[in-house]
């Protein structure tokens, strides 16, 4: 019997030492596993054409065997395109993570956001750190952010749709392209669209005029028109997969609603390829998002195109924005004049926001947060709060304008009111402009703009006077956030209409 037993034992030890070279499991000293590693396969389509070897990426669960990652190759900013890369898995738990410079000398090393205070140890070229949960990261040496290293980590997946189920559309690892004469792939109503690990898809996912639709996965999207499309559709969900590179938006969303974005990547190094832009579209989440773009990261417009109908009701939260050239947060400056009223765009919050970087050298379209109010749209009802800006290579922080772009309106915005910028830091002013705040004419004004506890460079911001303004603005309050403490408020009394 014992001799049995003690077989069993050395089978379950056998199974178990299989699991850990495959799953990344390590024991602690009861000899239970603490955590899981899941690393994405390549296709061998891309495998040679995608791989940056600019560095050199091992992963592990603390005192476990290490892992090699493949270092995809993303190509970022429209000034100066620069082939980054990026690595990606999947963990339950706290992982660490060896990053090799293989070209040069490294100097220094940091891991962005500051704000999630992760800590390196960088000895001989090599970098080592550990990742205490699922987080969207960027790994920079000596200063380098266009050959940095983006590290992207998951949670295990959970409730993986069956392959072969009714409403399934399930991507295997591989590489897909559209149908011939497509350039996406159009799905149903009623759809479950899953990208497997290893799923690498050469197309848009196009939802039009559609409604209950779910995308997700591990896979990616690459080098598509359009990363995804939801057009006249509603009840979309869309989580954990990674767009690189397409020529135009990551996300459109135009005349939808009900939209939830969740843990979305991407990068984009042409022009027009914004982020996540939605016009004419209402209810909308966007939680723990990517975005590296050459263009705006987020913008939320009014009608635009056939897109018809208000925005409003729209949340950005708890994400990483990185605007190579443009805004990082942008709005208002497209609607619809042909009716003579114009549109709303109202209950817009953006959250808990780490912006790495905005680079913008065009005056009129500079701004970390940029309200331009064009096309008689009227806007309202606006909160920036807990917004972390690490850098402005050049560009102004807040840009809250009401505006006529001859390229882009055919008449100035109506109005903007009801305004909050609470809880900035801008750290990293770089070449940092004025900010702006700006009526068009005494028929079109900004009102109700609050700046609480706004640093700039270290500095709390005690007044306006080094904003560029004019005089049809009214009720521009400064506060440093403690109660009853308004330091200074301007143009208090607007002029007559």
């Amino acid at each position: 019997m014992m001799k049995i037993r003690t077989g069993k034992m050395m089978l379950l030890l056998s199974a178990a030492m299989t699991l850990s070279s495959v799953f990344g499991c390590c024991r602690n000293e009861n000899d239970m596993p603490t955590g899981e590693i899941r690393i994405h396969p390549v296709p061998k389509e891309i495998y040679y054409g995608m791989h940056n070897d600019d560095f050199t990426v091992k992963i592990r669960i603390p005192g476990g065997q290490w892992q090699d990652l493949y270092e995809y190759k993303v190509k970022v900013n429209m000034d100066s395109p620069s082939e980054a890369s990026m690595v990606c898995f999947d963990t339950d738990g706290p992982v660490e993570v060896m990053v090799k410079k293989n070209n040069g000398f490294a100097g220094t090393a940091e891991i962005r956001p500051l704000s999630v205070g992760i800590k390196g140890r960088l000895r001989d070229n090599i970098l080592t750190f550990v990742i205490d949960r699922p987080r969207n990261l960027s790994v920079e040496f000596d200063g380098d952010k266009h050959r940095n290293l983006h590290v992207f980590v998951n949670p295990l997946e959970k409730d993986v749709p069956e392959k072969g189920a009714e409403g399934v559309m399930y991507f295997d690892a591989g590489l897909h392209t559209p149908p011939e004469g497509k350039d996406g792939f159009e799905i149903p109503s009623d759809t479950d669209v899953y990208l497997a690990p290893g799923a690498v898809l050469k197309g848009t996912l196009i939802c039009d005029s559609v409604k209950n639709v779910t995308i997700g996965g591990r896979g990616i999207l690459l080098t598509p028109q359009r990363g995804i499309q939801a057009t006249y559709s509603e009840n979309i969900k869309v989580s954990d997969i990674i767009v690189v590179n397409p020529r135009h938006y990551t996300f459109l969303g135009g005349q939808s609603r009900n939209i939830s974005i969740d843990n979305l990547r991407s990068f984009s190094y042409q022009g027009w390829s914004d982020g996540i832009d939605v016009m004419s579209s209402s209810d909308i989440s966007v939680n723990n998002v990517f975005m590296r773009n050459s263009d705006d990261c987020i913008a939320v417009y009014g009608p635009r195109w056939d897109y018809r109908g208000d925005s409003r009701n729209i949340i950005v939260e708890n994400s990483v924005l990185w605007a190579d050239i443009a805004h990082p947060m942008n709005m208002g400056i497209h609607g619809y004049t042909g009716d003579g009223v114009g549109n709303r765009i109202e209950n817009v919050t953006f959250r808990n926001i780490d912006v790495l970087e905005h680079d913008e050298d065009d005056p009129d379209y500079q701004g970390c947060m940029a309200i331009c109010c064009g096309d008689m749209n009227r806007i309202s009802n606006i909160r920036y709060e807990d917004i972390r800006v690490e850098r402005v290579e050049e560009g102004r922080l807040f840009h809250v304008e009401i505006v006529y772009n001859s390229k882009y309106c055919s008449a100035p915005g109506n109005s903007v009111s009801d305004v909050v910028f609470r809880n900035i830091d801008c750290a990293g002013i770089g070449d940092l402009n004025p900010s702006l705040v700006k009526g068009y004419d005494t028929d079109r004004q900004v009102t109700g703009v609050l700046f609480e506890n706004v640093r700039i460079g270290g500095k709390r911001l005690k007044n306006t006077d080094g904003f560029i303004m004019n005089e049809f603005t009214g009720d521009i309050v400064i506060s440093s956030g403690a109660a009853g403490e308004v330091e200074r408020s301007v143009n208090s009394t607007l002029r007559p209409k």
